[in-house]
Order: structure tokens, then C-alpha cells, then sequence
């Protein structure tokens, strides 16, 4: 093989001694990992079998395995049994762990056993970051996204789900008992005999079908959201952006550092709605940034009323856009965005000028709604059929529409919130699920799933502070926290 780089010779023995600090340089990453799982109160965290028994046969300390599972979210390797050949063929999983070699059912059971620990070791890197001075602007994007379970979308089962399958059952048994009506009608044969028997079969086979089918509906009107799935019970089916589409996974609720778009923190939840989550995630945000006051940009998916409301009481400033959930603008007639509300006065003024008094108040849904009307006003305005059909325009007014209108006054003043709040949030989304590969989760069960989301999360963080700060620098801040 003249002229070309040649490999050195299998066969060829060598005097010098190993060492395999020789083959880890000193900017790699496993370096990071190993400083910063020795750093880690295990024991305070939680974590099992940090102190260890004086009999029986001796285990593997959490910190091994700890630095095991770290190294391979921060490489993409997720499985247990993956993790496994990793650790007897990589010399940088030889150095950080100390050449043992753990099988699979034991690396498995380290991140089934403890999950809750595992969260907290996520959260006490944001700590370090924040003690590092890299969170120091209060502010965050709020987002969430779909993350697909270890649940085949034919196995889990809504009310519309079941409908269609029993009808397509029904359909094909109707069609072979009209296919069996058709045999009896010829001639009998041997092949006639053949093709009954085996649509005989099929129908008994559809029967049966049916009825587990049947059993699983019941089951399925006995869970609160009226759904069931049969391979990751926690796992639920959640509509996604595409047109007819979904996905069987867990919402995943991030609040993401608007300057460094670090994970600051993070939920996961089998709710398919943002609806209701952003005062949570945003007291969590502030509780781990340390600040009184906290910004938070989020999208229309979050807007609720009530927990703008919660967010104001709790020293929280949300941006967010208001859904547009009234057809009038589509019909060509003017919105409530077209009425001004006059405090001093308590009515509100029309596009013609005219002024619509307050008439009563009731309570929808715990809402206290105050209703404006003026029948003289509309039955004599010239511009009435662009404002509405019904006899008088209408308007309702929440007691605390004001803190809506801050909301929408913050958004006005600030156009480019929105494209903040993209730029921010969907970076981390798209890089854990690249990370993730088509598979996604590979654990069952919501409390499993939070502590693999927290490995993906920590491993993200990692990077990220790695790529800003350079890992000599984060090294030496890890040793003085």
C-alpha cells in the first residue's frame, strides 16, 4: 500500500506501559463530567446505595453510573444495553469510570430506581450556572412541546379512536358474512369447503376483536380524560401542528434564559394543552433565578386570564399574544379590540362614538363578567351591520380585564417578543429532539420519562455552558461552588 498512511500492525507488541489518561486530552468533556458528579452530595440527593452495605456483594457506587448515563446523553447514547458495549470498547467511558464494566440491567435500574435525584443533580447544575453569573437577566421564554412515548399511536384509544375501529370490524364482518352467502349459493367443492372455513375464521377472529375492544372501552370511560393507553399508561394522544396529525407522548413545559437560551426549568406533563401551565412555570423561573421580578414571553397557546392574573400577584410580567376567538373580524365586522373602555366613565365607546353603559354583572366558570350594552345607540347606527346581526352589540368585560390589557399594551411596545420567544425557546426543542433521534422516550410511566427529560436537559445545559464559557473555565467553576 505505497504512498498511503499505514496502520500500525495488530500482532505488534509494545514496552510501553498503558495509560489511558494518554488517549483523554485535557479539554474533553468527560473531564467536566467527572469533576462535577464528584462535586454532588449523592447521599443528600438522594440517590440509592450511596453508602454501602458491610455484606452481600458489593455494587456499583451512584456516582459510576451517574457519570455513565451523563456521557452518554451528552453523546447520544440512551439505551442501557448501548451504554453497556460503550463502557468495554471507549476508552473515554474506561477513563471516566474506571474501566468497570456494569451490564445492562443494572444501568437500567440505576435511572428507573432514581429519578427524583437524578431532577435534583439537573437542577443543581442551573444553580452552579447561576452562581457563575450566567443567568443574571430575569427574563424567559415559556414553551412547550410533544415528545413521543414508548406507545404505538394503534394502541392508545380515545372515544373517536374506538368509534372507528368497531366500524371498521363491523364493516369487514358484514363483508365476509356477504361473501359467505355467496358460497353457499355455488356449487359445493372442495375449494368452496377451503374459502368458508377460512372466512369463518376471520369472522371469529374479528369477533373476538370486538370483544376486547369492548372491554376497553369500558376501561377507557373510567379514566378521568376519557383515554387509554395500553403499552405507557401515562402516556396520552395529543394533537400536534400538522393538519389531522398527533402524536401518543408527554407535553414538555420549558422556561428558557432569553440571554444564553439555558433550560432554567423544565416540567413534563401528559396535559396536549399549554392552557394553564404558564403561571406555574413561571413562579418555578423566578424561584430558580433568585429575582423578585421575573419577564416571561410566551405564545397565544398560553393565554388564560386567570393565570396572567396569578403571574401579576406573583411579581411575574408576561408577553403573549390573545387568540382570536371570535369570528366577527372573519365576517368583516369590528372586534371588541375595536371598543374603548373608558375607566373614569365605566362604558365603553363604540367605532361610531356612541357610549355603552354597564348593565349587571354574573359569574361564569368562577369569572366575574360585567356586561355593556345600549339598545337606542345600535337600532338608529348606520355602520350596525358592520358591528353585529343581533339586535344590540354586546360587550363583556372580566373584573380584572386590566392586567389583559397591560398584557396587550407589553406586546404592542415590543413587536419583536414574539420572535424572541421563537429564537429562544425552539433552539433546546430542536436540539434534544435531534439528540433523541426518532424514538424519542424509552422509558414507560410519567415519573421514568421525568428523569430521562432531565438527563436530556442536564446533558443540553452541559453543552451549552461548555460552548460559552470554554470547559477549563466551567471546570474551575464547578470546584468552587
Amino acid at each position: 500500500m505505497g504512498r498511503f498512511v499505514e496502520g500500525a500492525d495488530r500482532s505488534q507488541l509494545t514496552l510501553l506501559p498503558e495509560c489511558l489518561e494518554d488517549w483523554v486530552g485535557e479539554d474533553n468533556a468527560v473531564h467536566v463530567i467527572d469533576v462535577f458528579v464528584e462535586a454532588l452530595d449523592l447521599h443528600g440527593m438522594g440517590f440509592e446505595r450511596v453508602i454501602a452495605k458491610e455484606t452481600g456483594r458489593p455494587s456499583y457506587h451512584p456516582a459510576v453510573l451517574l457519570k455513565l448515563y451523563i456521557y452518554g446523553y451528552l453523546n447520544r447514547v440512551q439505551s442501557s444495553r448501548r451504554l453497556e458495549r460503550e463502557a468495554c470498547r471507549n476508552i473515554e467511558v474506561m477513563w471516566l469510570i474506571g474501566r468497570l464494566a456494569p451490564d445492562h440491567k443494572t444501568i437500567a435500574d440505576f435511572r428507573k430506581d432514581n429519578g427524583a435525584a437524578i431532577r435534583k443533580v439537573c437542577a443543581k447544575f442551573i444553580a452552579i450556572c447561576r452562581q457563575m453569573g450566567l443567568l443574571q437577566t430575569p427574563s424567559v421564554a415559556i414553551d412547550g412541546s410533544k415528545f413521543k412515548a414508548v406507545n404505538n399511536r394503534d394502541r392508545n384509544f380515545t372515544h373517536a379512536k374506538m368509534a372507528r375501529r368497531m366500524a371498521q370490524i363491523e364493516e369487514s364482518v358484514g363483508r365476509y358474512l356477504r361473501q359467505l352467502d355467496s358460497a353457499d349459493r355455488q356449487e359445493p367443492s372442495e375449494a368452496i369447503s377451503i374459502k368458508t372455513t377460512r372466512i369463518k375464521e376471520k369472522i371469529a377472529r374479528l369477533k373476538q376483536e370486538m370483544s376486547r375492544l369492548e372491554v376497553l372501552d369500558a376501561q377507557m370511560r373510567n379514566t378521568p380524560d376519557q383515554q387509554i393507553s395500553l403499552t405507557d399508561p401515562d402516556a396520552r394522544s395529543m394533537a400536534t401542528s400538522g393538519r389531522g396529525s398527533g402524536v401518543v407522548g408527554y407535553n414538555v413545559q420549558v422556561a428558557v434564559d432569553t440571554e444564553h437560551h439555558l433550560i432554567v426549568t423544565h416540567e413534563v406533563i401528559n396535559v396536549g394543552n399549554d392552557r394553564g401551565q404558564l403561571a406555574r412555570m413561571s413562579k418555578q423561573a423566578k424561584e430558580v433565578l433568585e429575582v423578585d421580578k421575573l419577564e416571561a414571553v410566551a405564545d397565544r397557546g398560553y393565554f388564560d386570564g386567570e393565570e396572567i392574573l396569578a403571574c401579576k400577584e406573583a411579581g411575574v410580567a408576561v408577553t403573549l399574544p390573545k387568540p382570536m376567538t371570535s369570528n366577527a373580524k372573519a365576517e368583516g365586522r369590528f372586534g371588541k379590540q375595536d371598543f374603548a373602555y373608558l375607566p373614569d366613565e365605566d362604558v365603553y365607546r363604540c367605532p361610531s362614538g356612541q357610549l355603552l353603559p354597564y348593565h349587571f354583572t354574573n359569574i361564569e366558570h368562577g369569572m366575574t363578567l360585567r356586561r355593556y350594552w345600549s339598545t337606542a345607540a345600535c337600532q338608529g347606527c348606520a355602520i350596525k351591520s358592520q358591528c353585529t346581526p343581533s339586535k344590540e352589540c354586546r360587550i363583556t368585560r372580566w373584573e380584572h380585564e386590566h392586567v389583559v390589557e397591560e398584557v396587550q399594551r407589553r406586546l404592542d411596545s415590543n413587536p419583536e417578543a414574539m420572535r424572541t420567544r421563537r429564537e429562544t425557546v425552539e433552539h433546546p426543542f430542536g436540539t434534544i429532539k435531534a439528540r433523541m433521534g426518532a424514538t424519542h422516550f424509552l422509558m414507560k410511566r410519567l415519573r421514568n420519562v421525568a428523569a430521562e427529560m432531565a438527563l436530556h436537559v442536564l446533558a443540553y445545559n452541559l453543552t451549552r455552558v461548555m460552548n460559552i464559557i470554554g470547559r477549563s473555565s466551567l471546570i474551575a467553576a464547578i470546584r468552587a461552588a
